[in-house]
């Protein structure tokens, strides 16, 4: 289901969607709070398929964004996280990729798994709630006091 804007809650992920119904088996919640698409690879999707496009609902990821290496807003060292912060409130700890799975065939048709492997996403952790409208801005930045204080001899 498409929306305007969604309340994203610490620890749970979307409002609404059926993962944060479920109560957080760890403290801090999950690795797969929140999980992302890039628009840029949904026309590769549909090449792979050998259509004009896919409906990203299809998909069963939470937000699609655009204009973002989503890959890149990854940490590359667990020290030295990276935090996504979209519109004024909310922010997301990228925790990794978000794999296609098998119900890709049934949701995209014969080839729909191997069409989205390496599209598929990224997953995402809460790290501070609060409302994202579609439209919004995202920038991606270190975790405060994760940059290194250089000094040179």
């Amino acid at each position: 289901m498409q929306v305007d804007s969604v309340q994203v809650l610490m620890e749970r992920g979307l409002a609404g969607d059926r993962a944060s119904d479920r109560k957080p088996s760890a403290a801090g919640g999950g690795k797969r709070q929140v999980t992302l698409i890039q628009a840029e690879h949904l026309p590769v999707i549909a090449a792979f398929m050998g259509v004009k496009q896919v409906d990203p609902t299809l998909l069963r990821r939470n937000l699609v964004v655009s204009g973002l290496n989503l890959l890149a807003a990854r940490a590359l060292f667990k020290n030295e996280p990276m935090v996504l912060c979209i519109g004024d409130q909310v922010a997301l700890e990228i925790t990794g990729p978000c794999e296609p799975c098998s119900r890709m065939e049934a949701l995209l048709g014969p080839g729909g798994y191997n069409a989205m492997r390496g599209h598929g996403g990224m997953n995402a952790r809460v790290i501070a709630e609060g409302l994202v409208h579609v439209g919004d801005a995202i920038t991606c930045r270190p975790a405060k006091g994760t940059i290194p204080q250089l000094k040179l001899w």
